[in-house]
């Protein structure tokens, strides 16, 4: 039997698509953290059939548009003494800078490091970002998949 802890004060981060939890652990970098949390993984869900979760009993301070870029169907609970105080639904964001890095290998992003890689959101349907300098298309979903 699995038994989990209840979070005093920190995140619950729920709905992640079944297999995506441990791109997000380690972009937060909960694998070398200090503090107690949990990646609970293939939870079995009612909306998605399986889902992952994670536990932080931490606050910290995240960027929620990345989340909403990796998993458009994530929920954060923010948790204080126990119990839920807030709850954030994430969506895909209108710009991501720094998270996807373009691919046309003339793109001013590749050939000089000091530009930000940043893309603009053009479908949000489909998932589809357009590089802001070179106009290349990426869609979230490849991404999210790696």
């Amino acid at each position: 039997m699995l038994n989990v802890n209840t979070i005093k004060n920190g995140l619950v981060i729920d709905h992640i698509r079944a297999g995506s939890g441990w791109k997000i652990f380690q972009w937060l970098g909960l694998d070398k953290a200090s503090f107690c949390s949990c990646l609970i993984q293939n939870v079995p869900s009612k909306k998605s059939g399986k889902k992952d979760i994670i536990k932080i009993d931490n606050i910290l301070n995240i960027d929620y548009s990345v989340l909403g870029f990796i998993d458009p169907n994530i929920c954060v609970n923010v948790i204080e003494n126990e119990k839920i105080v807030r709850k954030i639904n994430m969506e895909l964001p209108s710009r991501v800078q720094n998270v996807i890095p373009c691919k046309n290998p003339r793109c001013i992003t590749v050939t000089e490091n000091y530009v930000a890689s940043t893309f603009l959101l053009v479908d949000k349907v489909k998932g589809l970002y357009r590089c802001e300098y070179c106009d290349t298309m990426v869609a979230a979903e490849d991404f999210s998949r790696k």
